[in-house]
């Protein structure tokens, strides 16, 4: 026990010295694993705050600021209700060519649909016509849209696709629409959007791209450039100086998503809409119209941090929207990346370390994590800044948590020790009051009356043994008893209130109460329970050839005053009043009756209901004007007490009330028949020889029973 006890307290020494070490290498290992797993490391496990900072950058997309709505975009969709067409009357597709054409044959339909629709467009006003379409098979009406074409070649994009599962194969239109090379013609642009490679979403636009790009091969002056539909579009409305001259992507700032809500396009066609929801035409004065599909069955739909739906058409406008208000995202550089990752670990064990108070640090974490992304918004808003956020709150949170903890279990291993510590002086009760209700428990010390039972024990025999036995064994022995008698005291919740040489005081009710009976039958209990561990004591002691010893214990319940008593320098916290010093007394007439444990009348009335009494005597105490009745403990009533002693008891008892009463000859018979039974029995022996005194010479009138006692 000795041994781990020196280990534990060097450990605890060691712990406390490195203290700092041990909390720096803590916040270091989360820092220098988010540092892994964010800027160096593509293993799974180790990139969740790299995915992490990408969906909160997408929960930035969606709630933060949106790109301004273009009321001057619109975008004509090709959807369901536009490939099966509504019913019409034969009336309505013979006066309309678009519609005999688009009922002829399936989707797509004769390309004179594209000439009919430019025409119209281009009649009521329209500025620019996008088709997010490719045409590079020839089909029925080709010259008629070539024609058308030409005559709007200022004011029309077509699109043109890489197949990049097929060696970046450029599928253009076809060579009667627009004569090769296409993609050199400004009428003609790319339609490609490259997806994120691990979560396949689109954030970002390529508005230009080499063939050398596309093919994987670095620059070279050599290489050819090709533009995007967007930028293409952008320069005929006079905004190609808008677009970004460079070949690499740009994260967009996304509009809102429904900004470019698509309107079926058989409406155009439609003299009915065309009046009522175009105002003939009016509608589409000076607005860009994108062409394209709209409907679910064509899966032009790709998945972006706004929708997993969102078409290919509404993607073109949303990057043609971005770059007239340059509403470009911009991520965190590297380094400054870094520097915040590790500023984010430095800062939680600045925390941790000097903050000192749990709670406080706690605080002051989430008010960080709340600060930065607060900031984090802030950025995104006004400047479009992506603000490293879930790396950097990572390693804020996961370095001041885990370092939060350790200092907690550092700090109860701190307090556990110093109970232990104090445990060795104090009683445990007492030393559980003081650490975790200290407020009260002081307050309470200030000096309070409080109704308490307190036990007095004290060893016989022991002074005896001093003078004989070798002083290290003595030690040792009195240290093995009072061992066991404190555990007693413990375990039935008493308060070990201090050690006078070998005796024990003990109290019940001062530091936390059950209710007087409780707190009486508590300690009824320990005295019961002390009983026993001496009598197991002894009979080790005599086996091993040493010397048995014998005790008395002495209980009283009563009104004291509970305090710290001493001066300014030291102070015991204790309890002093009338009933202690009874309960002192009644522990000193256990030797004159020859019983271990003599209870006071109050403590025996409380506990009478669980436990067996025999009654002792009625005394008077030094320092005591009035006799109290004192009683000895037979045992719990819930023990295995020989049923023939508890009858013959009765006896004894009855004999008491006879020679209280002054029935000397009553109490000789009842007293000696008590003792045929039972003739080692030194209470009934006294009781018989004082009756056989008082027979032959009876006391005076004034007897009451009372034995005075003028030393302590």
């Amino acid at each position: 026990m000795q041994n781990r006890t020196l280990w534990y307290n060097a450990r605890m020494h060691w712990l406390g010295r490195h203290r700092l070490l041990i909390l720096a290498s803590i916040c270091l290992f989360w820092t220098g694993l988010i540092f892994l797993g964010h800027f160096f490391s593509a293993a799974p496990f180790l990139s969740i705050p790299w995915r992490g900072e990408q969906n909160f950058e997408d929960l930035l997309r969606r709630e933060g600021r949106k790109t301004a709505t273009r009321n001057d975009f619109v975008l004509l969709g090709i959807d369901q209700s536009t490939l099966q067409l509504p019913p019409l009357t034969p009336e309505e597709i013979a006066n309309n060519r678009a519609f005999q054409l688009m009922t002829e044959q399936p989707f797509p339909w004769s390309r004179e649909v594209w000439a009919l629709l430019l025409d119209r467009l281009f009649a009521a006003g329209a500025r620019l016509v996008i088709f997010d379409m490719m045409f590079n098979p020839p089909n029925d009406g080709d010259p008629a849209f070539h024609a058308a074409l030409d005559r709007y070649h200022d004011k029309v994009v077509l699109g043109a696709n890489f197949d990049m599962e097929n060696a970046a194969q450029a599928v253009t239109p076809n060579d009667t629409l627009i004569p090769p090379p296409q993609l050199k013609d400004d009428r003609v642009g790319f339609v490609n959007f490259w997806p994120d490679p691990i979560d396949g979403k689109i954030r970002a636009v390529t508005y230009r791209v080499t063939d050398r790009q596309l093919a994987g091969l670095p620059p070279h002056p050599s290489q050819e450039i090709f533009e995007s539909l967007s930028a293409r579009a952008l320069t005929k409305i006079g905004r190609g100086n808008d677009v970004p001259n460079d070949l690499r992507g740009h994260m967009i700032r996304f509009s809102a998503s429904d900004a470019f809500e698509p309107r079926p396009l058989y409406e155009v066609f439609d003299p009915k809409f065309w009046h009522a929801n175009y105002a003939d035409g009016a509608f589409f004065k000076d607005k860009v119209v994108m062409i394209g599909s709209s409907a679910q069955v064509t899966h032009d739909v790709f998945d972006t941090p706004m929708s997993p739906t969102t078409s290919g058409p509404e993607l073109h406008l949303q990057a043609m929207a971005a770059a007239p208000g340059h509403e470009f995202l911009h991520p965190t550089p590297p380094k400054t990346g870094m520097a915040l990752v590790g500023a984010a670990g430095l800062i939680a064990w600045l925390l941790v370390t000097f903050l000192r108070r749990p709670l406080l640090c706690l605080g002051a974490l989430v008010a960080i994590t709340a600060a930065y992304l607060g900031a984090a918004r802030l950025f995104y808003d006004k400047s479009g800044l992506l603000l490293l956020t879930v790396p950097v709150l990572s390693a804020l949170l996961l370095s001041g948590l885990f370092a939060l903890g350790i200092e907690y279990a550092l700090e109860r291993l701190e307090k556990l020790h110093t109970r232990r510590t104090l445990e060795r002086y104090v009683s445990k009760n007492l030393v559980k009051e003081v650490l975790e209700n200290p407020d009260s428990y002081y307050s309470s010390l200030r000096g309070a009356r409080v109704p308490v039972t307190i036990l007095f024990s004290d060893l016989v025999g022991f002074t005896t043994l001093s003078e004989k036995a070798d002083p290290e064994a003595l030690v040792a022995q009195l240290n093995e008893y009072l061992t066991r008698m404190t555990s007693v005291v413990f375990g039935n919740g008493g308060t070990l209130d201090k050690f006078i040489g070998d005796a024990i005081m003990a109290v019940w009710g001062n530091v936390r109460s059950f209710g007087m009976a409780q707190d009486a039958k508590n300690c009824a209990r320990a005295a019961l329970g002390m009983r026993r561990e001496l009598r197991q004591l002894n009979e080790r002691w005599r086996g091993e050839g040493r010397m048995g010893l014998g005790m008395g214990i002495g209980i009283n319940q009563g009104e004291v005053i509970v305090g710290n008593i001493g001066s300014q320098e030291r102070m015991d916290p204790t309890v002093i009043g009338d009933s202690v010093n009874l309960a002192s007394r009644l522990e000193g007439l256990t030797r004159i009756y020859g019983v271990d444990i003599l209870v006071g009348a109050t403590a025996a009335e409380l506990v009478r209901d669980e436990f067996h009494l025999r009654s002792v005597a009625r005394v008077q105490v030094k320092g005591k004007t009035k006799p109290v009745d004192v009683f000895t403990f037979i045992g719990a009533r819930i023990d295995d007490i020989n049923p023939e002693f508890l009858k013959w008891l009765e006896s004894y008892e009855e004999g008491l009330a006879k020679f209280r009463a002054r029935d000397f000859t009553e109490a000789k018979i009842l007293f000696s028949r008590f003792l045929e039974f039972y003739p080692d029995d030194l209470l009934a022996k006294i009781y018989l020889d004082r009756t056989l005194e008082y027979e032959q010479q009876p006391p005076d009138e004034a007897w009451d029973a009372v034995e005075v006692f003028e030393k302590k």
